[in-house]
């Protein structure tokens, strides 16, 4: 391992870390601002909603355009961006976690995650591709999935044990001013257009000399901000990452409306508190640091993505379904240890989509899928967010409070119907996207 990507990693860690840690206690302070003293707040639902798809409207336009511009001006530059800004909103309620400072919170927070929510981990996986060949490269995405995962299971072991919610968001913000730090500090940059010129000129050095320097200039990338256009012909220019894309849309979509919902249901439910969440969360990130850490990188060797991506989407309905279905909070406990399989599924589809492009198309590629996953996010709490809060209420036309769930179990199941329709990736053998050198 390099030490450029030891230092990613642990800034991935520690960033992830502080963003882990304000999960279990959002809920509480979400419900006592809005809905004091209830267990079941239809108004904290809806908002959650217009919230997700207000984020999923901005990351749909800015996500492709940070990943091309992160291809173009290097990884480090436009991860420290994203990073910086999602410090803000958590300083607030580091502040204070009284009703003035929840909406404070919670415009600034929609604000700053049109640009950093999504960006920072397919910034890290463009940076890994950058750095590690084709075929190691399934393994260390799932790597990458499993340092994010010990930084989910540390964060939330720490709220879990901390004696205030207070603290909880002044030990984040801490945590996250420490990550940018460190990351601007020790992180090599990773600039592939740079490398790659480099390394065709020096191949070329005859040819050049013939061209003169009009042809030389010519042979460089242009620094363009994406259009829609541009977005589009990258999922035509391959049927295989338009299977992926269309796998990476439902799964998102689903995998939404799981998240979505999955809190209000269990405290509505369940009444589950911050604790209850936080031990909930433990048993996810731990199943997910077994599975990318350990099972992964082994079952890398002997099967190949697409049957990963399979495995990992089918266990993941299951583990929806579960829970929709659960008649006891053990259930629900039970249900999350299926997350050692599920959790298969976000590194080979990223695998997948890294495979289609060449190294100077990593951000732009990881950056196209993220924006699709935004899109996803648009549409997501304009169908679950509706059923969630029905279902919850006194006026369910049938009794089913895990229905919006189940109907999320079936979204993923159209994701895995599509992806056991993906063939072998095709390995990419793209060096750039240069104009091609004339004959002398």
């Amino acid at each position: 391992m390099s030490w450029g990507l030891s230092h990613l990693f642990l800034t991935v860690f520690l960033f992830n870390f502080s963003h882990s840690m304000v999960i279990p206690a959002i809920t509480d302070v979400s419900m006592a601002a809005l809905c004091p003293g209830k267990d079941e707040c239809s108004f904290a639902i809806y908002l959650t909603g217009v919230q997700q798809a207000i984020i999923g409207m901005g990351s749909l336009v800015m996500m492709p355009i940070i990943g091309n511009l992160s291809d173009q001006y290097g990884r480090k530059l436009l991860l420290t961006l994203p990073m910086m800004f999602a410090i803000f909103p958590t300083v607030i309620l580091a502040y204070s976690t009284e009703e003035g400072f929840f909406y404070a919170y919670f415009v600034l927070k929609t604000l700053t995650s049109m640009m950093c929510e999504g960006a920072i981990i397919f910034i890290a996986l463009a940076y890994v591709a950058d750095n590690v060949s084709e075929q190691r490269r399934t393994s260390a995405f799932a790597i990458l999935s499993g340092i994010s995962s010990c930084s989910f299971v540390s964060g939330n072991l720490l709220t879990r044990f901390l004696p205030s919610i207070a603290s909880v968001f002044q030990i984040s913000a801490a945590t996250a001013m420490a990550s940018v730090v460190y990351m601007r500090i020790f992180l090599p940059e990773s600039n592939m257009t740079a490398a790659v010129i480099a390394g065709s000129s020096e191949k070329d050095t005859a040819n050049e000399s013939l061209l003169g320097k009009g042809n030389i200039n010519n042979r460089r990338p242009k620094r363009t901000v994406p259009s829609l256009h541009d977005s589009f012909s990258l999922l035509k220019s391959s049927w295989t990452f338009s299977q992926a894309a269309i796998v990476a849309f439902f799964n998102m979509l689903g995998d939404l409306g799981l998240i979505s919902a999955l809190l209000y249901y269990l405290k509505a439910e369940f009444h589950f508190d911050k604790d209850q969440f936080a031990d909930l969360m433990i048993i996810h990130g731990i199943a997910g640091i077994v599975s990318q850490m350990i099972l992964m990188p082994m079952l890398t060797r002997v099967m190949k993505e697409e049957q990963l991506l399979a495995i990992g989407l089918a266990f993941n309905c299951i583990h929806i379904f579960f829970i929709a279905v659960a008649w006891s909070s053990w259930v629900v406990y039970l249900a999350s240890t299926l997350q050692i399989l599920s959790v298969f599924a976000g590194p080979s589809l990223r695998s997948i989509v890294s495979k289609q492009v060449g190294p100077t198309e990593q951000g732009k590629a990881q950056g196209c899928i993220t924006g699709l996953c935004s899109f996803a996010g648009i549409i997501s709490p304009l169908i679950f967010s509706p059923l969630t809060a029905l279902f919850l209420s006194d006026h369910a036309p049938f009794q089913f409070p895990g229905f919006s769930l189940m109907c999320a179990a079936f979204t993923v199941m159209i994701a895995f119907i599509q992806s056991i329709m993906i063939r072998a990736p095709i390995s990419s053998s793209k060096t750039d996207e240069c104009e091609p050198v004339a004959e002398p």
